[in-house]
C-alpha cells in the first residue's frame, strides 16, 4: 500500500481542481477492509454543498447491475426462466417488429427473451438519431416525459407499452447493442412479483443489505445530500436539467427505471458490490447463490454478438447480466484480474468488482456524458498495483 492513498488523493484532487468535475468521491474495499475513502470538491456548487461520503448521487446505468441481480433472484426461485419470452410476462411485447432499412417493419424471427435483456442482445434501442427505431424511441421518451411534466402519472408499465411499440433495430440475439433492455427487465420483475420494481428492490436487496439511501427518489429530508449533475459547455460546467431517458427523482416518481433511475451513496453501493464479490452473501444476509454470481460474472456474448461491443472502454471485455467482464487484460491495458466485472454510469460513476481479490472500487462523479473516464483507469491501475 506504499503511497497508495497519496496517489489516489492526488489523482482525484487534480480532476476537481482542473475544473473537469465539481466534486468526486472514491471508496475501495479489499478483503472486506476499507483501504481508501475520500471525497473532494462540491456536490452542489450553486448551494455550496461539499461532496461527502454520504452524498446521494444519480447512478444512471450503475442501476443495471442491481436490476440484473433482481432478475436472478426470481430465476433462482423458479419464477422465471431465462429463455422465457418477455411477452409471457409483458404481453405488449408479443409480435414485435424489426426495422429493415429497405423494407420497413418486418416480422421478428423469434421473440425477445429475458436472456436477451440481460445481455443487451434484444434489439431494443435507446433514443438514437442514427436509426429509425432510435428516432421513434426518442420521440416516445419526449412524449412520456412531457406527459409526466404536465402532471400525468406515467408509470413503468406505460414505458413498457411504449418501448414495445417501437421496432427492434435487429433480429433478437443477432448482436449486442445498448438500449432499454434493463428497463424492460425491471418491468418483468414488476409483473412477476406483483410489486412495483422499487418495492421489490427495497424488500429483496436494499433492506437486507442496509442500503437506506438507495432507491428511485430522494425524500425531502435528504435533499441537502443530493448531488447536482452537471453538463460540460464552452462556458464550463452548468447544472443539468431535463430527463434524457425519463429519469425523475421526486417522491411521486412512477417510472422506476431499471436502466438508469436509481440513486445511492458510496457506502450503500459498496454493500451491494460486496455482496456480489462475496458470492451473493454480505454480513450474513444471502441475496443470491454463489453459483448464480458465478453465472452473472461471466461473458455471455457469442463471437458474432461481441463484434458490436466496440466501445473503446470495452476493449478486452465481454458482457453479461448487464455488466462488463474482463476477458483479456492485455487488450484492456489493465492489471486487473481476469473476470473483474462491473459497470459505469452516464454521469461518470464506476464500479470494479473482483472476486479473486475480494476487491470493490467505487468512483462517483456527476458529469453528464462522462461514462468511463481516463481517470478511472488510473485509479484502477493504482489500486491493483497497491495490492499485496
Amino acid at each position: 500500500m506504499y503511497h497508495y492513498k497519496e496517489t489516489m488523493d492526488k489523482l482525484i484532487r487534480q480532476e476537481v481542481e482542473s475544473g473537469a468535475v465539481k466534486g468526486a468521491g472514491a471508496l475501495v474495499l479489499h478483503r472486506g477492509r476499507e483501504i481508501y475513502c475520500n471525497t473532494f470538491g462540491l456536490a452542489d456548487a450553486e448551494r455550496g454543498y461539499p461532496m461527502k461520503r454520504d452524498t446521494i448521487i444519480r447512478l444512471y446505468s450503475m442501476s443495471k447491475p442491481v436490476t440484473a441481480a433482481a432478475a436472478m433472484i426470481l430465476a433462482e426461485r423458479g419464477e422465471i426462466d431465462l429463455w422465457d419470452s418477455v411477452s409471457k410476462y409483458l404481453p405488449c411485447f408479443a409480435g414485435q417488429k424489426v426495422w429493415d432499412d429497405s423494407r420497413g417493419e418486418i416480422r421478428a424471427e423469434r421473440e425477445v427473451t429475458i436472456y436477451d435483456l440481460l445481455n443487451m442482445t434484444s434489439g431494443i434501442t435507446y433514443p438514437d438519431e442514427a436509426t429509425e427505431p432510435g428516432r421513434r424511441m426518442g420521440a416516445l421518451v419526449e412524449k412520456l416525459v412531457a406527459a409526466r411534466e404536465k402532471g400525468e402519472r406515467v408509470d413503468t408499465q406505460a414505458y413498457m407499452r411504449g418501448i414495445a411499440s417501437v421496432p427492434l433495430v435487429f433480429q433478437p440475439g443477432d448482436r449486442w447493442m445498448y438500449g432499454f433492455s434493463a428497463d424492460v427487465l425491471g418491468g418483468v420483475v414488476e409483473a412477476v412479483s406483483g410489486r412495483t420494481f422499487g418495492e421489490f428492490l427495497r424488500k429483496e436487496i436494499f433492506e437486507p443489505l442496509d442500503m437506506p439511501d438507495t432507491g428511485f427518489f430522494v425524500p425531502k429530508e435528504k435533499q441537502e445530500r443530493f448531488a447536482q449533475a452537471y453538463d460540460w459547455t464552452e462556458n464550463g460546467l452548468v447544472p443539468h436539467t431535463g430527463a434524457h431517458l425519463g429519469e425523475y427523482y421526486g417522491e411521486d416518481v412512477a417510472f422506476e427505471s431499471g436502466g438508469a433511475g436509481l440513486v445511492s451513496t458510496l457506502d450503500d453501493y459498496a454493500r451491494f458490490a460486496s455482496m456480489l464479490v462475496q458470492g451473493g452473501t454480505y454480513n450474513g444476509k444471502r441475496i443470491l447463490g454463489r453459483k448464480t454470481v458465478d453465472f452473472m460474472a461471466r461473458n455471455h456474448l457469442t463471437e458474432r454478438q461481441a463484434v458490436s461491443l466496440d466501445w473503446d472502454s470495452m476493449r478486452g471485455y465481454g458482457y453479461g447480466c448487464l455488466m462488463r467482464v474482463l476477458t483479456d487484460a492485455g487488450a484492456a491495458g489493465s492489471n486487473a484480474s481476469p473476470g473483474e466485472f462491473g459497470w459505469d454510469g452516464w454521469t461518470g460513476n464506476y464500479v470494479t468488482m473482483d472476486r479473486e481479490e475480494d476487491l470493490v472500487l467505487l468512483y462517483f462523479i456527476q458529469l453528464c456524458g462522462a461514462g468511463t473516464t481516463p481517470l478511472v483507469r488510473k485509479l484502477r491501475m493504482a489500486t491493483y498495483g497497491a495490492l499485496e
